[in-house]
């Protein structure tokens, strides 16, 4: 049973360390810095995005929610190839008034 054992503290040992690795610096970062809702029916989300290679077209869906949680705004914001660390700031149109923003997700396209 020991080399069983060692065999599997080898295996799995090997695949934890390349899981933490792999997932510590992930291809595509986003990061919500800060928002405005000055403007309830305009809010406004600032935000960091982090790429690993500056040739990717990422696109971020952002929403607007209201006091309940509801969705009241969302867009689908498409952020051409160019610097690998970029910030944005970006009105999001509500239907309703909005009091938080936040990024819903971010891909590679």
């Amino acid at each position: 049973w020991k080399r069983y054992a060692a065999a599997f503290a080898i295996i799995g040992g090997g695949w934890l360390l390349w899981a933490a690795l792999h997932q510590a610096n992930p291809v595509l970062r986003s990061e919500l810095i800060s928002f405005s809702t000055e403007d309830p029916r305009k809010p406004i989300i600032r935000f960091l995005i982090k790429r690993g290679d500056g040739a990717d077209v990422v696109s971020c869906t952002l929403t607007a929610r209201d006091y309940e949680k509801n969705v009241v705004g969302q867009i689908e914001e498409v952020i051409p190839a160019g610097k690998r660390s970029l910030q944005l700031s970006i009105e999001i149109p509500t239907r309703a008034p909005a009091v938080n923003v936040g990024i819903a997700g971010c891909r590679i396209l």
